[in-house]
């Protein structure tokens, strides 16, 4: 986490300006004389407006962020006007499972429209609201869309220099659609048990239980991804309520301190889910414990019933990769490993037509894609490369293809920042190399030669390292296409995709 490449500080910027959002919301919510449930209301709507609105674009980044209440205060005015009345309360709670997990088909915008409702109601069982809150609550998500707007497209936004590349939310096409098809059954199947179960342990917070099994298949695709960041969320969590009972507790509620730990946790939150899915689950439970000193009702025992509604909703989540329309693994390695491929590919072309002369090639956005696609590539590897995995060679092999597809990214970050200075200059043999690499990829895209072919072809050759910046980070892509070749193309059957 703590080595993970991030280019211009884009990750330590992004966790700043979070905190700058939140804070200004809830500034903004406390000076309007708004009471601490619509406060806190307003904070968490700042944090998942930051957090989950990843448009390409930041017009696409503006509507959407518009559109929030749109999918929100519907669920809200549902969840408050059904607080009494539980099992239509738990029938609706599903059909917005169903309804959030479905709309990720149509790209981030869905996405984060299913995620903003889901948690609408999420938080309206976290606060307790009722029907007679509602209209300081809707005042309070308006406030806080203002702030967290302004705060990132006015104030800082850190868009306009560094353009926001696609989150990749699934396969493309006709394989996205299957996809979420299948995980929006497998998560409303998940969510009914986890609901039916954390209700027996609990029937005033029960919710969690709920919360672990959706935010488990956030950004998951196969079996083995979801099963990895269930055992993740569940092992942040334990960190976590142990950091409670040892900081959250003894401070009892104590404005000043807590809304600095806050503070500090939604920097955590935002600058350790890109590299560790673990240490930000850590951050959300310190922050859920502090949340809950400020509501008064904090206790070591709440904090042992949050670890078991989270295990409750891990469990559930599991069964329900496993049992209902599974998405295997293998299924799903071989198309994030080509997309990363086919990006270094775009990413050296558009290097070169930079280097060539070209005013409006750019490679910049293809290396911030690539980054976004590698951290995809490692969770869909993520269950090979888990130390429990009894598969030492698949674990090898998984290792090995990552470790080189991150030498492929840092020569990539190279070569987009050569291309980026104006002083340099067009080498004759940039054509040749270039041409090298998008050889390399195309052998290693092709669909006959995929991962878990049965023969490895002949290694490519390599020249010797050439001078010059442009030509030695070109040269590096070359070595580590050509490494690549083994891994993904053994003679023996492969670790990382079947036929299955």
């Amino acid at each position: 986490m703590f080595v993970a490449p991030d280019p211009g500080r884009l990750r330590l910027r992004n966790s700043l300006r979070a905190v700058t959002g939140i804070g200004l919301a809830v500034t903004a919510a406390e000076l309007c004389g708004l009471s601490l449930t619509a406060s806190i209301t307003g904070g968490l709507t700042a944090l998942l407006a930051l957090f989950t609105v990843t448009d390409p674009s930041v017009r696409a980044q503006r509507v959407t962020t518009a559109l929030l209440p749109v999918a929100g205060f519907p669920v809200l005015a549902l969840a408050t006007s059904l607080h009494g009345v539980p099992l239509a309360r738990d029938a609706a709670f599903l059909a917005v499972v169903l309804g959030g997990v479905y709309a990720r088909r149509w790209g981030p915008r869905g996405h984060a429209l299913g995620i903003f409702a889901f948690m609408s109601f999420f938080i309206t069982q976290f606060l307790h609201a009722v029907p007679a809150q509602l209209p300081e609550l809707y005042a309070a998500v308006a406030l806080a869309l203002l702030a967290a707007g302004t705060v990132r497209f006015v104030l800082w936004p850190l868009e306009r220099r560094y353009p926001p590349a696609a989150v990749p939310p699934g396969l493309p096409g006709r394989g996205l659609a299957r996809t979420t098809t299948r995980q929006a059954f497998q998560a409303t199947a998940a969510c009914a048990v986890a609901l039916s179960l954390g209700q027996f342990f609990s029937e005033d917070r029960w919710y969690w239980a709920v919360g672990t099994t959706w935010w488990i298949f956030v950004n998951t695709t196969s079996r083995g991804e979801t099963l990895v960041r269930g055992f993740r969320r569940v092992l942040g969590t334990v960190i976590g309520i142990v950091v409670g009972l040892l900081i959250a507790i003894p401070l009892h509620g104590a404005p000043a301190p807590t809304a600095a730990l806050v503070a500090v946790c939604v920097f955590g939150i935002f600058y350790t889910a890109p590299v560790s899915y673990s240490w930000m689950m850590l951050a959300v439970t310190v922050m859920a414990g502090l949340l809950y000193g400020l509501l008064g009702v904090l206790s070591p025992a709440l904090l042992v019933l949050r670890l078991v509604e989270t295990g409750v909703g891990a469990v559930c989540a599991a069964l329900a990769v496993v049992l209902v329309l599974p998405v295997t693994t293998h299924a799903t390695n071989d198309a994030w490993i080509q997309r990363a491929l086919r990006c270094v590919h775009a990413a050296t072309a558009a290097a070169a037509a930079r280097l060539a002369g070209s005013p409006t090639a750019d490679p910049a956005p293809h290396a911030a894609e690539l980054e976004l696609l590698l951290a995809r590539v490692r969770m869909a590897l993520a269950p090979l490369v888990h130390p429990l995995s009894p598969f030492r060679d698949r674990r090898a092999r998984a290792r090995r293809v990552i470790a080189l597809l991150d030498d492929c990214a840092r020569e990539v970050r190279g070569l987009a920042a050569v291309a980026a200075d104006p002083s340099a200059s067009h080498d004759a043999r940039l054509a040749a190399a270039c041409w090298r690499v998008e050889a390399a990829v195309e052998a290693l895209t092709a669909p006959i030669t995929g991962l878990g072919h049965d023969r490895e072809p002949a290694a490519a050759a390599i020249p010797p390292a050439p001078a010059g910046p442009a030509l030695a980070h070109l040269h590096g892509l070359e070595r580590a296409l050509a490494e690549l070749a083994h891994p993904l193309r053994s003679d023996r059957p492969s670790p990382l995709v079947s036929a299955g």
